[in-house]
């Protein structure tokens, strides 16, 4: 009889290949229970501050449908990788195909709605404007030119220059979060500041391992990519998404106070 595709990929084991596709199906089961978690915390939350809870909750939802189709994309393709011969020994080839082309769909989805969070918080209302359109505008630009350099020659110029380009981008989204989403919520409570501070770091130090992800395609192995971008994108957006409920958490209470700045 011949084996289903599931079975087949899972005769890869623990290998960079096997431990991919479980990290894949990891991805499904953590955004999938973040995304719940998070939606079911507006509870806690004033009208005000909802919307940040529906937003991390999207961000988390999004990621667990992409990862869905990644891992049935991933599993396929290692599948037909694998060749297991009549003594039980398994071999694994080169993958013919990997989900690139949708964790970057995800990407633009989800990263904007991550750094708009900010001024969801802040609730500066028009003055936020000018914030919530430079952070989408940066992230979209880290994207494209990201996406660019991903279906460039592996170590050509253009790889090499997009990626840099790409780079340069996420240090200005760092660069606002510690600037000017820093002097906005000066007048905010102690509390509320330390959350804050989580969350700028999350894409200060947490998305480090994106740029670190993409050099790995050097190594010639893109599952162990794949195994960077899957722990990143975990840990990322659902611990993001906490942490701007927290945030959100710590305004509600001051909001229904009256103990707003």
């Amino acid at each position: 009889m011949e084996m289903s595709v599931t079975l087949k990929a899972l005769q890869a084991g623990l290998s960079p290949e096997g431990i991919t596709l479980y990290l894949f199906w990891l991805g499904i089961v953590g955004m999938g229970a973040g995304s719940l978690y998070l939606f079911m915390m507006q509870s806690s939350l004033t009208t005000t501050y909802k919307k940040v809870a529906i937003v991390a909750g999207i961000i988390c939802g999004v990621a667990c449908f992409h990862y869905y189709r990644m891992s049935t994309i991933y599993a396929e393709s290692l599948a037909n990788a694998i060749t297991i011969a009549e003594d039980g020994t398994v071999s694994i080839g080169e993958l013919e195909a990997f989900p690139t082309a949708y964790r970057y769909i995800d990407w633009l989805i989800t990263v904007p709605l991550m750094v708009l969070e900010f001024p969801l918080l802040l609730a500066l209302s028009k003055k936020s404007n000018g914030l919530f359109w430079k952070l989408g505008f940066i992230s979209l630009a880290m994207l494209v030119t990201a996406w660019i350099a991903e279906t460039s020659d592996i170590g050509g110029v253009s790889w090499w220059g997009f990626y840099i380009v790409s780079c340069v981008f996420w240090v200005a989204i760092v660069v606002t979060l510690y600037g000017q989403v820093t002097q906005a919520a000066e007048k905010f409570s102690d509390e509320f500041k330390g959350y804050l501070n989580v969350m700028k770091k999350f894409i200060a130090i947490g998305w480090i391992i994106y740029p670190i992800g993409f050099l790995l395609a050097l190594t010639g192995n893109e599952s162990i990519r794949e195994i960077a971008y899957n722990i990143a994108d975990i840990i990322n957006k659902v611990g993001f998404g906490v942490a701007s409920v927290m945030a959100a958490q710590v305004l509600s209470k001051m909001n229904s106070e009256e103990r707003l700045p």
